[in-house]
């Protein structure tokens, strides 16, 4: 799959999945967010794991796995 890096973004609202789908069973806990993007409109990203991130910190794209966008913390503001 190729498919473009979605940017830096601010997180706008974030949540730890402790009962996760059959699928992400594995990888419970973690953390989900939605990003306000640096070029405009919001995303739904998975925090790579040991990122801890808050609302209003600074995050950065990381990688696509499966199809889904994961970001890290960023230390940009």
């Amino acid at each position: 799959m190729n498919i473009d890096s979605p940017g830096p973004g601010v997180v706008y609202t974030e949540t730890v999945v402790y009962a996760a789908p059959e699928q992400f069973v594995a990888d419970a806990p973690y953390q989900l967010a939605i990003v306000s993007l640096k070029s405009g409109g919001r995303l739904t990203v998975r925090m790579v794991a040991g990122d801890r991130v808050r609302i209003g910190d600074a995050v950065a794209f990381a990688e696509y796995r499966d199809g889904i966008p994961f970001f890290r913390k960023s230390d940009a503001s």
